[in-house]
C-alpha cells in the first residue's frame, strides 16, 4: 500500500472518520514506515500515462475552492521525463486561466487517469512548476505533439509526490468509437458476406 498517498490524503479529520465508521484497523498499514512509498512511477505506471489521451486535474483556488477539469489531447501528450517528473504542453484553450492562475498561487495538483475499457485509474498527486514558452522553448518542442496544431503557452511539469492505483469497482466500462472500431469493421464485414450471400 502506498505510504505517499496516505501521508498526504488522511488528514487528521480523514483518519478521525475512519475511526467512526470502523474502517481505521484496515488502513493503518499505509502510514507504517516500512510500507512502499509509491512516490516514483514504475514502468505500469510510465507505460499507462503514454497510452493516456486525456485526464481529469484539480487545483485549488486562493479561496479555498476546488477547480477540476478535463485536459484532453492525442494519445501520450503526456509525458513521462523521468520516474519523478512528467509534464503537458498546456494549449491555449478558452483563456480563463483558471488552473494557470490556481497553480501560480498553490502548486499542489492532483490529476486522474482513467482507462474505462480496462477499467483501471490512476490517480496521481505533485506539485506543479509553470514553465512559459519563452523561457524554455527546448522543453516546448519535447513536449509538443506531432502533427498537432494548437498552440502551446506553456509546459505544466509535474513533480510527482504520490500515485496510487483505484479499486476498479465501480468504473463504468466505456469505449471510445476509435477503441470499437475492430468490431464495428468485423460488423461491416459480415454485413457485406451476407449481402453478397443474399444477392447470389
Amino acid at each position: 500500500m502506498p505510504r505517499a498517498f496516505a501521508k498526504i490524503s488522511f488528514t487528521p479529520a480523514v483518519l478521525a472518520i475512519q475511526e467512526r465508521q470502523g474502517s481505521a484497523e484496515n488502513y493503518e498499514g499505509f502510514l507504517a514506515h516500512d510500507t512502499e512509498s509509491a512516490d516514483r512511477l514504475g514502468s505500469a505506471e510510465m507505460e499507462f500515462i503514454t497510452t493516456m489521451d486525456g485526464f481529469f486535474q484539480a487545483t485549488v483556488s486562493e479561496n479555498g475552492w476546488p477547480y477540476v477539469q478535463f485536459k484532453g489531447g492525442p494519445k501520450g501528450f503526456l509525458k513521462v521525463l523521468d520516474d519523478k517528473t512528467i509534464a503537458y504542453a498546456d494549449f491555449r484553450g478558452n483563456r480563463q486561466y483558471l488552473s494557470t492562475g490556481n497553480l501560480a498561487e498553490n502548486d499542489r495538483i492532483s490529476i486522474i487517469l482513467m482507462d474505462y475499457p480496462n477499467r483501471k485509474r490512476l490517480k496521481i498527486w505533485g506539485r506543479v512548476k509553470l514553465v512559459e514558452t519563452s523561457d524554455n522553448p527546448l522543453l516546448i518542442k519535447q513536449l509538443q505533439p506531432e502533427n498537432y496544431r494548437a498552440f502551446p503557452e506553456r509546459a505544466i511539469v509535474i513533480t510527482v509526490e504520490a500515485i496510487d492505483w483505484n479499486c476498479p469497482q465501480h468504473i463504468p466500462q466505456r469505449m471510445t468509437r476509435e477503441e470499437l472500431e475492430p468490431e464495428f469493421s468485423a460488423l461491416r464485414d459480415e454485413i457485406t458476406r451476407l449481402k453478397q450471400e443474399l444477392s447470389q
